[in-house]
């Protein structure tokens, strides 16, 4: 599977997991769902397509100051249950973090 597909499922699954336990519900919430746009949006245009590394390690800032806080929020929340929620996926991004 290509990087930017992957990473779109990842962060897609992240987004879902983060809206349930925090907001409730099966759906995403309006505020979830307009974060969700944002970031395959931001990862449709990233300038370094395929080559991308994280976005945490990447010195071009794509996401807008309030998505950026938004987006780490639910990094900061799912990162250590994604071990659980996706291990293959959890481990493939540390060691694509340890390149």
């Amino acid at each position: 599977m290509e990087r930017i597909e992957r990473e779109k499922r990842v962060v897609a699954q992240m987004i879902a997991h983060y809206c349930r336990r925090k907001h409730g519900g099966k759906c995403l919430c309006n505020d979830c769902r307009v974060l969700m746009d944002y970031v395959m949006a931001r990862i449709d245009k990233c300038p370094k397509g395929e080559r991308k590394t994280s976005c945490r390690k990447c010195e071009i800032h794509c996401y807008s100051p309030q998505f950026r806080m938004r987006i780490c929020e639910v990094m900061r929340y799912m990162g250590p249950r994604m071990l659980f929620v996706n291990p293959v996926a959890a481990l493939r991004h540390l060691w694509d973090e340890m390149k």
